[in-house]
């Protein structure tokens, strides 16, 4: 599987470069980077789905420059201040912009209340157009989502609160 730096890192080579189509396998993924063109990341495993940017140029899409109305942030803040201590936080492992579903229409892959495991898919972070599957990593209790559906996050910022089992 690929890494999200190992991508943005190849993307940037290609860049900078006169080559227009680079195609990699590695571990069972396949990765595809055309200039200009549609790119794909596919997956034998369904851990990461991703899309490369059509415009290889762009280092930041349009959508993450969006600025998020500074009173959800303060609720948001207040109520991941002081997350119970038997609880455990699931965080953003990157920037980028949060998502309960895999698409608008689809039902959110988890709400308060559900019973999760260690290799349940609870959200997708989009970084730079790659769709990134977050995993429970703990067995246990959704108690508490902590930021809205579409919402910009930061590295680090805790998305929710479960307790373990």
């Amino acid at each position: 599987m690929f890494k999200l730096s190992e991508i943005k890192e190849l993307i940037e080579l290609l860049d900078q470069t006169s080559v227009h189509e680079l195609e990699i396998e590695n571990e069972g993924a396949r990765l595809s980077i055309r200039k200009n063109g549609v790119s794909e990341v596919v997956h034998v495993q369904p851990q990461m789905v991703a899309a490369v940017p059509q415009n290889i140029s762009a280092a930041v899409p349009a959508p993450a420059l969006q600025e998020t109305a500074p009173a959800p942030q303060a609720a948001e803040a207040s109520r991941s201040a002081a997350p119970a201590a038997n609880l455990h936080t699931i965080a953003s492992p990157m920037v980028g912009t949060f998502y309960r579903s895999s698409s608008p229409e689809a039902q959110p892959y988890v709400n308060i209340g559900d019973k999760v495991g260690e290799k349940t898919t609870v959200c997708i972070i989009e970084a730079m157009k790659l769709m990134n599957e977050l995993e429970a990593e703990v067995k246990g209790e959704i108690i508490d989502i902590l930021v809205e559906n579409g919402q910009m996050v930061e590295y680090g910022q805790p998305l929710f609160l479960v307790k373990p089992e």
